[in-house]
Order: C-alpha cells, then structure tokens, then sequence
C-alpha cells in the first residue's frame, strides 16, 4: 500500500512543480494534499513491531517531507515561488525512491533510538531548506549583478519574485540556526548510541567523519557572522560545502552501500 501513496505522493509534487504561480492557492492546497499522502507512506514504511526501517532513500523522503513542510509554512508569510521550483521537482523524486530502494529493518535499540532517528531527519531537512535558499540567494545576487530582466523565463520571474536578499539572508541563518541546534543533538546522541552498540564513545567510520566536519563548518559559519559579520558569497558557500558534507555523512555512504556494494545496514 505505501508503494501506491509513494507515487500518489510523487505525482501531486510534480503538479505542484508545474502550476503557474498565479494559482497560489491550488499550489497551496496541493502542496498539503501531496505532504499528507507523502506522509502517510512513509509512516506505514518506516515503522514495524519493535524495529525501523532505514536506508539513503527512505532517510532522502523523510528529509524531503520536512522540507516541504518547511516551505509550505515560509511561503505562507513570504513570496517564495522560486523555492517551489527547486524544493517540489526533489520532493517529487524523494517520494518515489523508497518504493524502487527499500531498505531494510533494523532493531530498534530502545525508544530513545527512534527519538535520535527523527532528531537526525529534522536536522537534515532544516539544513536541505537552508541549502535550497542558499542555491536561490546565489541565482538571485548573479540575476542582481547582471542587470538582467525575466522575459518569458520562468526561472528568472521566480527569482524577481523573491523577497530582497537581506530578508533572504535573515531566513537563510534562522534555518542555519535551528539546523545547528537540531545537528549538535544528532551528534550527542549518535555518541551516545554509539557507545551502546560498538562499546566506545564514538565509532570513527566514514559517517561519524563527515558528520562531524558538516557540524564544524556551521559551527563556523554562525561564529563568523556572529563576530566577523560573514554574508554573501562567503556565507553561501560555508552553507553547501556544511551541507554537501552532511549528506556524504550518510545518504551519499548509504547510497553506494546500498546501490554499488549491496550491502546491508552497518
């Protein structure tokens, strides 16, 4: 059955993608329709008696689930359009991944696991909306410098629909903010899981290395702006590179696992 809310899921995304922005309210309303059904297929997939189910591309459509969420709420209180464009084509492919990539079952080990689970797919979802405005404020400043005017692109009259940079900018650090917090639990909580399950505060695998890199570098980037007043260009590429490294962390591992070796969950 999640199969079929998994592709119900990925057909609605896809509509929403291709409304014109004119129609905000059925894009609204079939944004929600689609995150519900979305949902739905993720909560009959993930959860078994006493175990979870995980793998890069039921970990990808949580992610994505978050972040459409997340920007169903932003573009409620900002004209967002251009993030639609990016966010709903990825949401489209991220609810259809868990039905060709399954994953597999992995004993939950005690309740609080599952509580690090969900802390470890909000941060990632919080830092993939980050990275979207990121990929946005980048198109936006080029379009700026460029002096150029949308003529019939629908790119570019997306972009010329955004708020200003600077309010760009405040939302960009909010969600870099609430991702920071979300990621250093993850992180606490993975030691302490680890700990559980290998005997020693922290197993340096690929995962725990990249992980921790992604943390330094939004550790980084918020010390810089608090105290060198770091925006722009600088704060953009701090925001992908911390993002492009969290998901080597574990989608992109899990992915060459999964998909080239074959291998089950380690």
């Amino acid at each position: 059955m999640q199969t079929t809310f998994f592709f119900a899921a990925a057909a609605l995304y896809a509509v929403c993608a291709l409304l014109p922005a004119r129609q905000g309210a059925l894009i609204s309303g079939m944004t929600a329709l689609a995150w519900l059904v979305h949902g739905a297929g993720l909560w009959l997939d993930m959860t078994a008696a006493g175990s979870l189910r995980v793998g890069f591309a039921i970990m990808l459509s949580a992610a994505l689930w978050v972040s459409v969420a997340a920007y169903w709420v932003e573009n409620r209180n900002f004209a967002l359009d251009g993030l639609r464009r990016l966010v709903m084509p990825c949401a489209c492919a991220a609810a259809a991944l868990p039905a060709i990539f399954p994953g597999s079952l992995m004993p939950l080990q005690g309740p609080a696991f599952g509580w690090h689970i969900a802390v470890a797919v909000l941060a990632y979802s919080t830092l993939t909306i980050a990275a979207f405005h990121a990929v946005l404020m980048a198109l936006q400043e080029s379009r700026l410098h460029t002096h150029r005017q949308a003529k019939g692109g629908w790119l570019g009259a997306a972009l010329d629909q955004l708020p200003a940079l600077l309010t760009m900018e405040k939302l960009l650090f909010r969600l870099i903010r609430i991702g920071f917090v979300l990621l250093s639990l993850t992180v606490l909580s993975g030691i302490v899981f680890s700990e559980q399950l290998f005997g020693r505060p922290l197993k340096w695998d690929h995962k725990s290395v990249f992980a921790l890199l992604s943390w330094l570098l939004f550790a980084a980037l918020l010390a810089g702006r608090r105290w060198r007043g770091w925006r722009g260009k600088t704060a953009l590429r701090f925001t992908l590179a911390g993002f492009a490294t969290l998901v080597l962390a574990y989608v992109g591992s899990r992915f060459v696992l999964e998909v080239i070796l074959h291998r089950g969950i380690v």
